[in-house]
């Protein structure tokens, strides 16, 4: 297997947010806060030479800070790294 690969997907529901404006900013707070915290996963991966992609739905109704989306990125990027860590062994 070549170098190891973490592709990431994120969906904001047009049916919670009806204008592209709202949901393509939330997306962009999302993608931000995975580039800024990714090393929290990066490393289990590349250590297991695994690739991997992750989808990150916005299923709020309403619209969050930088700062409490950040904070659900790192808590779900710990999540995904213990998991992994549990198909190590």
């Amino acid at each position: 297997m070549g170098r190891p690969v973490v592709s990431i997907m994120a969906s904001v529901s047009k049916k919670k947010f009806k204008k592209a404006v709202k949901r393509n900013h939330l997306k962009r707070l999302i993608k931000e806060s995975y580039r800024l915290n990714k090393n929290l996963l990066i490393e289990k991966i590349i250590d297991q030479q695994r690739s991997v992609s992750i989808g990150f739905i916005y299923l709020s109704h309403e619209e969050k800070s930088y700062h409490e989306v950040e904070s659900a990125m790192q808590k779900a990027l710990e999540i995904l790294s213990t998991k992994i860590t549990e198909m190590e062994r």
